[in-house]
């Protein structure tokens, strides 16, 4: 596996709360450090999708987080997504990396456009300014020309526009499978080893 880093993790308003999840889950049981900002409007949507309730407001650490670092809560950071003060917002902050996943269209907007209204905007706007990595993960289809337009601005500015599109030539035998490749394919954007087994097998008919 790699060596520990430290990973901004944003989880805005958009269907897909469950990739975020997943992700951070992961990262924190491989030993990753994980800052964590989660909008309002992305807290009731983890609730009424995943049934995890929060508060955007000063939230304490859920008990899923809790139980993706086996009550080890040093390595989870929960940061108020209206603490523009936080240490995210600043460009001395050293990450790794920044994932947004999912990402409203709101939060894609704001990006494209370098309105830093709260702390996750302003935290991506900072990987942008100083080109470190960022890996936006769309919402669910269908997107509008203004949402595509936006999202080739992004990706003009360095940003690995990364959508929820699950493939299936991994075979997955459930939904857990599907969230599993999701989080697979932005670790591997980032050249994260992450030992979760959705690699491409070959076709049927070559396989011992």
């Amino acid at each position: 596996m790699s060596a520990p880093k430290t990973l901004i993790v944003g989880i805005s308003g958009a269907s897909g709360t469950a990739y975020g999840i997943r992700f951070v889950e992961r990262a924190l049981r491989m030993g990753h450090l994980v800052h964590l900002i989660v909008t309002n409007s992305g807290w009731r949507v983890m609730q009424e999708e995943c049934g995890i309730a929060g508060s955007g407001a000063g939230a304490p650490l859920s008990v899923w987080l809790r139980a993706a670092t086996k009550d080890d809560l040093s390595r989870a950071t929960l940061h108020n997504n209206r603490d523009i003060a936080a240490l995210p917002a600043s460009g001395t902050f050293r990450a790794h990396a920044m994932v947004i996943i999912p990402a409203s269209m709101k939060t894609v907007a704001g990006l494209a456009c370098g309105y830093s209204e709260d702390l996750l905007l302003r935290a991506a706007d900072v990987f942008i300014k100083e080109r470190r990595p960022l890996v936006v993960v769309p919402r669910e289809t269908p997107l509008s020309v203004i949402h595509l337009r936006n999202m080739t601005t992004l990706a003009e500015a360095g940003v690995h526009v990364v959508p929820a599109m699950p493939g299936f030539y991994a075979e997955p035998k459930s939904v857990d499978d599907i969230i599993d490749f999701m989080a697979m394919k932005v670790f591997d954007v980032l050249g994260i080893e992450h030992g979760i087994p959705q690699a491409w097998a070959g076709p049927r008919h070559e396989r011992a």
